[in-house]
């Protein structure tokens, strides 16, 4: 995989540039710019580097229509502030613009390419499509990680027919998973939550062989304590889980990796309820889990406190509620501690927990957040992704 800041030769270049600007708009205004922000140092190193950028990126799933509300209009809005650069949105029907010599009658240095989902070729992985894309440019830079995971024409495609490379941000994301799957620095510890054991089995069966200790929270924890013959009451649970889990410990046992789940829980009878402490076998029939109780955080922070690498995949609790956000807290604010004191490399993933580091504004004090969502779980249970694979 060839990186765009090795690139010697870019001035005067024309690089179509691919990025997901897929942020949540209401009512036509940006609610969360992280996305936007992430991407801003390609966008600065091209712009130093004298290019014309033609991005081209998606807002939603438009199904290969036209829908106002997923115009990328207040994107490129966004962009032109915070770059302080002449940027402007291209309307015109991609197939209309003939060549690459159509961008010479603008001045601006950035032109967006409207919605690219707007085309039905482009989530078909349509040939012909990418190969008119490409005429637009000179050279293709993928920095959208979090759909790299699709083979779409723009992604996938379109590699075909330029010379290609990796964006800033997408050095960095492959890096960072990198250093949790491969090149990684032992004692190494997986804090997972989420409320399906089903959808994260193929991660924690790809981690277990490498990981020392894989740590269940959330709402998949539930079955696990069901499973080792405690009533969880009305807690969230996911049906038919027993060979699943027996799958996980019998593989945990076979490499020596440890599986922990809570000692003792925070439950209540409502979800906007107050919490009370409870041991495993004291949980009544009309109660529900939602967070993990002082003695599971005094053990997940001693084991954080001794491993030297962290992946966290999911919050400790219905953390919405403030009342049952204090076991996330705690882990987070263990691992904003140990990476202070770079004791500890710690990488972030999955839309709730993000969500939980934003509002606690800590989401710079660890190593790497991802705001990835399928990429990022594909590329943890091994799988290969087709933007990457392209690339390489």
């Amino acid at each position: 995989m060839r990186s765009i800041l090795n690139e010697k030769n870019l001035n005067n270049k024309k690089i179509l540039l691919r990025l997901d600007l897929n942020v949540p708009l209401e009512n036509g205004k940006i609610s969360d710019t992280t996305r936007i922000d992430k991407i801003l140092p390609t966008l600065k190193f091209l712009i130093k580097k004298k290019t014309k950028i033609i991005i081209l990126s998606h807002v939603g799933r438009p199904k290969g229509k036209i829908v106002k509300e997923l115009s990328l209009k207040p994107i490129c809005e966004d962009l032109k502030k915070k770059l302080n650069v002449s940027t402007k949105l291209i309307t015109k029907n991609i197939y209309e613009i003939k060549n690459k010599d159509f961008f010479e009658k603008f001045n601006e240095e950035i032109l967006i390419l409207e919605n690219i989902r707007f085309y039905i070729e482009e989530e078909k992985n349509d040939h012909k499509f990418a190969e008119h894309l490409a005429s637009l440019g000179d050279i293709y830079v993928n920095d959208a990680f979090s759909c790299s995971h699709r083979a779409h024409a723009s992604i996938y495609q379109i590699s075909r027919y330029l010379p290609s490379y990796s964006g800033v941000q997408l050095d960095l994301e492959v890096a960072a998973l990198n250093k949790i799957t491969a090149e990684i620095t032992k004692p190494i510890t997986c804090i997972i939550g989420g409320s399906k054991v089903s959808t994260k089995i193929d991660i924690i069966k790809n981690l277990l062989p490498k990981f020392d200790n894989i740590i269940i929270v959330g709402g998949m924890a539930n079955n696990f304590i069901e499973y080792f013959g405690n009533n969880i009451g009305k807690s969230l649970k996911e049906k038919n889980c027993h060979e699943i889990i027996d799958e996980i410990i019998s593989l945990s046992e076979k490499n020596k990796c440890k599986i922990i789940y809570p000692d003792d829980v925070l439950v209540s009878k409502f979800l906007n309820g107050s919490p009370v402490n409870k041991e495993l076998d004291q949980i009544l029939p009309d109660e529900m889990i939602l967070d993990i109780g002082p003695r599971t955080i005094s053990k997940i922070t001693n084991i954080i406190d001794n491993s030297k690498t962290i992946l966290w995949n999911g919050p400790a609790g219905y953390f919405e509620n403030p009342n049952f956000a204090n076991g996330s807290i705690k882990i987070a604010e263990k691992i904003v501690e140990n990476n202070k004191s770079s004791k500890i490399f710690s990488v972030v993933g999955g839309g709730d927990t993000v969500s939980l580091l934003n509002n606690l504004k800590i989401v710079g004090n660890f190593n790497f957040v991802s705001t990835a969502g399928g990429a990022f779980l594909e590329y943890l249970e091994g799988k290969k992704l087709p933007g990457i694979t392209a690339l390489n």
